[in-house]
């Protein structure tokens, strides 16, 4: 195994990787003995294993995964993702957490497979042993560590496996790069709000696909940080990273992390330049991976995240959409989140091969399906969800989209369902999934041997007609933005602005300085 450590100079370069350590994991593990991608076939009892999913048929190989969801024809035409880099938001582990202690994960009956997981483990062998077990190639992953310090960049926790393990087995050949958050990011919703931030400033540089695990109601963030948000969503929209985010697991209310529940949506997947990831419950061929249903994810103290924005009007792209409102509606897309895809674990010699399930395990898997688009396009697409609305409206839909059409997201949250929650038991009713889109599961979940060569057609084309629009707060104060390329104090208008700068610096990547709210008549 070769380790390579470099970090960067401090720059304002969109190439910047601020303490970035990149490693090629360049190991050669045993086979296991079967079909290819599939452990299906090794021994019951290897010593080394403690629990299998796919043994088990609580989960499906990744080569089964890849068919239902019409990933395997683009791997077989070199459709891997080389190339192209996806870039995770996950949190540093705690060192002093007990084994399968979640740090995102919620619900107690739908972790309990993950209390055999060990609290921290180290990617690398992680992602060799998964590589091995399910005849992978070699996986290449950069840490950046900005936000936690000296910490030991290969330490990691369950989210930043999952997050890993499910883009590689979507987009073998793409590069892995994980910005790491703080340990004590949930500790209260201002260190929760401003290490997220903090994490996605990082994520749209040097990448090209950004997909977020993480969602926290839109009530937790201040006006100043919605814009915030919004800036550093159109410099990516402007360098056409795409960005993808979980749109929950709390049915039609946001976790309640640090209070009681909200009926509401959650960031970032609500905001209009982000594509929104629901959840569902797959059901495939155990042995060939053929699909052959899928409903809206629900189950005990969790549901598919979904419902209308308080904060963001409609953006145009969802102009027309039947069971749409005059607010952004969340999700856009949706994928497998019922413990469909297993995630390998290793520690003291032992592999822990579980199902661990979540819109946490549905957005890496869109996040590993715009690196194919981005590599069958040979450019990065960007910001996508004008070009998916117009494929959810053509002819195409049903061949490029699974529509999911039974289920909903009603969830009760309580203290036997959501860990560390103290309040009286809540219920929450949902929406019910529908044909076409829905506040449940958005367009449904992608065939993406047709989805990838319509999105790389479409989305140069929606890109020249229309760009990403600022539907946060109608007028903000910029009072100083430094790298010497603008500056100014006076209240304009938001997008004209802000586009024309990014447009006369594309490689520039600016620090906000302050942003003041301004009232709409100003």
């Amino acid at each position: 195994m070769h380790d390579s450590t470099h970090p960067t100079r401090v720059t304002c370069s969109r190439r910047a990787r601020l303490l970035a350590v990149a490693l090629l994991l360049s190991v050669s593990g045993i086979l296991v003995s079967g079909c290819a991608g599939s452990s299906s076939s090794r021994a019951a009892g290897t010593s080394r294993i403690v629990y299998d999913c796919v043994l088990t048929k609580s989960c499906y190989a990744p080569r089964q995964y890849r068919v239902a969801y019409g990933i395997q024809p683009l791997l077989d035409r070199g459709i891997d993702g080389r190339g192209e880099t996806v870039t995770v938001v996950d949190p540093y582990p705690s060192l002093n957490a007990p084994a399968g202690s979640p740090s995102r994960k919620r619900g107690q009956d739908r972790d309990r497979r993950r209390q055999m997981a060990p609290a921290v483990t180290d990617i690398r062998q992680d992602l060799k042993a998964f590589d091995s077990e399910f005849r992978l190639p070699t996986a290449r992953i950069e840490v950046v560590t900005s936000l936690v310090g000296s910490a030991s960049p290969w330490q990691a926790e369950g989210e930043e496996v999952l997050d890993t393990e499910v883009v590689h087995t979507v987009a073998p050949g793409a590069t892995l790069r994980v910005v790491l958050l703080p340990s004590d990011v949930l500790s209260s919703a201002a260190n929760a709000t401003a290490d997220l931030l903090a994490g996605l400033r990082l994520a749209v540089s040097d990448t090209d696909v950004v997909s977020v695990s993480g969602s926290l109601g839109e009530h937790y963030f201040s006006r100043a940080q919605l814009a915030e948000m919004r800036f550093i969503l159109l410099g990516a929209a402007a360098h056409h990273v795409t960005v993808d985010a979980s749109s929950g697991d709390s049915g039609t209310s946001s976790d309640p992390w640090w209070d009681m529940p909200v009926k509401e949506v959650s960031l970032p997947a609500s905001d209009p330049l982000v594509l929104g990831v629901g959840g569902t419950s797959l059901t495939a061929n155990r042995l060939t991976g053929a699909y052959i249903s899928e409903t809206g994810w629900s189950t005990v103290g969790a549901a598919s995240g979904g419902g209308f924005s308080h904060l963001y009007a409609r953006p145009d792209y969802q102009d027309g959409v039947p069971g749409i409102s005059k607010m952004r509606g969340v999700p856009d897309v949706a994928g497998a989140a019922m413990w469909s895809i297993p995630v390998v674990f290793t520690r003291g010699g032992k592999e822990y091969i579980l199902g661990i399930g979540g819109t946490s395990a549905s957005a890496p898997l869109w996040g590993g399906l715009m690196a194919l688009a981005d590599q069958y396009a040979h450019h990065s697409l960007g910001f996508v969800n004008p070009a998916i609305y117009r494929v959810g409206r053509s002819s195409s839909y049903h061949k490029a989209f699974h529509d999911i059409t039974t289920g909903n997201n009603t969830v009760t949250i309580s203290p036997a369902t959501f860990t560390g929650y103290k309040g009286a038991s809540a219920t929450f009713t949902g929406y019910q999934a529908a044909p076409g889109w829905d506040p449940v599961t958005g367009w449904g979940s992608p065939n993406a041997q047709v989805l990838v060569p319509l999105l790389a057609r479409l989305s140069r084309q929606t890109a020249q007609r229309q760009k990403p629009e600022f539907t946060g707060p109608s007028k903000i104060r910029i009072s100083a933005m430094t790298c010497g390329y603008y500056r100014t104090s006076s209240p304009v208008a938001a997008r004209p602005m802000i586009m024309r700068w990014i447009s006369d610096v594309p490689s520039k990547i600016v620090k906000l300085v302050e942003v003041r709210p301004v009232s709409a008549g100003r």
